[in-house]
């Protein structure tokens, strides 16, 4: 399983994210809760997330975030690759003009109607490339 992509604001990287931070990698790996692992273990069967489920969650997640403010931040310190923060940036511009045309609740719809077509166009054909930035 990779989780790539994700920060999960580990002390140890002295990021921390407020009550509304970004989707863990745990939560994001979609881990089950049943006792489906090893015969006799109890420990959870994990599952894989798909790497469009995730970009969509993750820059779904970031557009919310950013819908009101006049800057991004750093694509790395929110766990985005380059690709996925291109993404990101021109599901913000359309967000931003939805809203006022239409209002918040529309932009949020629109958030994540584009950030699912955007990140499932962007691995179609599987992973966008072998360089992690991209």
């Amino acid at each position: 399983m990779s989780t790539t992509g994700c920060d999960s604001g580990s002390p140890a990287t002295g990021r921390a994210h407020g009550p509304s931070g970004p989707p863990s990698a745990s939560r994001a790996a979609g881990t089950s809760g049943t006792s489906g692992g090893a015969a006799g273990s109890g420990s959870p069967a994990p599952s894989v997330t798909a790497p469009e489920e995730l970009c969509t969650r993750l820059v779904a997640h970031w557009a919310r975030q950013v819908l009101d403010t006049p800057t991004y931040g750093d694509y790395q310190s929110m766990g985005l690759s380059n690709g996925q923060y291109e993404i990101l940036r021109a599901v913000v511009a359309a967000a931003r003009a939805e809203r006022k045309r239409q209002g918040v609740t529309a932009a949020v719809e629109l958030i994540d109607r584009q950030a699912g077509r955007a990140c499932a166009d962007r691995y179609r054909s599987g992973e966008p490339g072998k360089d992690p930035w991209r």
